[in-house]
């Protein structure tokens, strides 16, 4: 297994996408497939433009959902459970062939950062900035790099 760095932007997203479609191997760790961690990980890019389906209560996004985030943004980090899926989000494929969602994942960061508009609240986290949405993003999927292994 190689010693993965972790993304810290959404242009490292795209240099650590680069690298797995070089990689001999790839492969999570856990219950999801590689493509559907690669899609659950879209999806949330995706729906932060879209909007998220089953967002919590104001109260809580403005309570426990803002404290949670100023938390990982003091640690410089993410953590939850990697195979809670976005709440209302589509079922996500349990497929092998991973280079759709490593496809799908590249056009939601490049939309996303070619994004002028307003962004959606997010589902617990209430509304973030750009800058700050790119910040959760790139946690995000640092977070699920520790469930994937390439070599």
């Amino acid at each position: 297994m190689a010693n993965i760095p972790k993304v810290q932007s959404l242009d490292d997203v795209l240099r650590w996408l680069d690298r797995l479609e070089r990689a001999s191997q790839v492969r999570s760790t856990n219950a999801w497939t590689m493509r559907a961690v690669l899609e659950h990980l879209a999806q949330s890019i995706e729906m932060s433009l879209d909007g998220f389906p089953a967002p919590k209560s104001p109260l809580f996004q403005a309570i426990a959902g803002s404290a949670a985030f100023a938390f990982f943004k003091w640690r410089g980090r993410m953590s939850y459970g990697l195979t809670e899926p976005i709440p209302g989000a589509p079922p996500l494929a349990q497929l092998e062939d991973w280079q759709p969602g490593a496809a799908r994942l590249r056009a939601a960061v490049t939309r996303f950062q070619s994004h002028t508009g307003p962004l959606q609240p997010h589902f617990a986290y209430g509304a973030l900035s750009r800058a700050d949405f790119a910040l959760a993003h790139a946690f995000h999927v640092a977070n699920h790099q520790d469930e994937i292994e390439e070599a």
